[in-house]
């Protein structure tokens, strides 16, 4: 039986709100994260992402309400990532109602935090989110840290492959060098990363119009992610499972008919 690939939709949150900008930067409020959690479910968005932009102690608690009012009205999978660094972290969001956590910094920073999260509450639990560029090391891509703005002479391939082995149940790469550029998905490091990755992996970073989320897929992509197209209306989701029906590539897929 051959799985499902899954189309992301990603929200970055501040206080509350989903904000939009680059790197982090000159952030703009442009909603309710619930409102849109509720808009791409019936959309068909496969997953949603939220990503706590803030990540301080004071935001914990208004990003624990966002995730229990989006688990109250919005039934498809939900992660969480931003400052997630230890295990209590990780099970006050799921009892919120989030069905996984992504970690970035804090496992580069501490990589036994992936593997006591896995061991506490399933590695299905645990994705590890990548923030990966083209860099001088063996594989010839490098791991970034803080938005892509700190650069780590750790080697994107050897980080990838002990994070499987200490428990992470997937893999969210995003490739610094497409983010934004909307020219399209790394393909060159999403077929070197599926080589070593034995566990879903997510396309990130460079979706720019409908055709870019086919080829990804077909380099390796387990589930391809994206935001701001999707939050602009520039692509909708039914656009793009439209285009991976053509491509003969399986979805969840209901023609919208609105």
């Amino acid at each position: 039986m051959t799985l499902s690939k899954r189309v992301i939709a990603c929200l970055d949150v501040k206080n509350g709100k989903v904000v939009k900008g680059v790197n982090f930067e000159n952030l703009v409020q442009i909603g309710d994260p619930v409102v849109f959690a509720e808009a791409y479910a019936g959309a068909g968005v496969d997953e949603l992402v939220f990503l706590d932009v803030a990540a301080s102690v004071e935001n914990r608690k208004t990003m624990i309400e966002v995730v229990e009012r989006t688990a109250e009205n919005v039934f498809v999978p939900l992660c969480v990532g931003g400052g997630i660094s230890s295990v209590s972290d990780v099970l006050l969001l799921l009892k919120a109602g989030c069905d996984k956590v992504s970690v970035n910094t804090s496992a580069v920073k501490n990589p036994l935090l992936i593997s006591q999260i896995a061991e506490k509450f399933g590695s299905q639990v645990i994705t590890l989110s990548i923030d990966a560029k083209k860099g001088n090391s063996e594989s010839g891509y490098v791991i970034t840290t803080h938005g892509g703005n700190k650069t780590l002479e750790l080697d994107a391939i050897k980080w990838i492959t002990q994070a499987i082995e200490l428990g992470a149940g997937e893999i969210l790469l995003n490739s610094i060098d497409a983010d934004g550029t909307k020219h399209g998905f790394d393909l060159e490091m999403l077929r070197l990363v599926r080589e070593v990755c034995t566990v879903p992996l997510i396309a990130s970073g460079g979706a720019g119009q409908v055709s870019d989320f086919a080829p990804a897929i077909m380099a390796g992509a387990d589930a391809v992610l994206a935001a701001s197209v999707f939050h602009s209306g520039q692509i909708t989701i039914d656009e793009v499972k439209k285009d991976l029906v053509l491509n003969k590539i399986p979805v969840r897929y209901s023609p919208q008919t609105n």
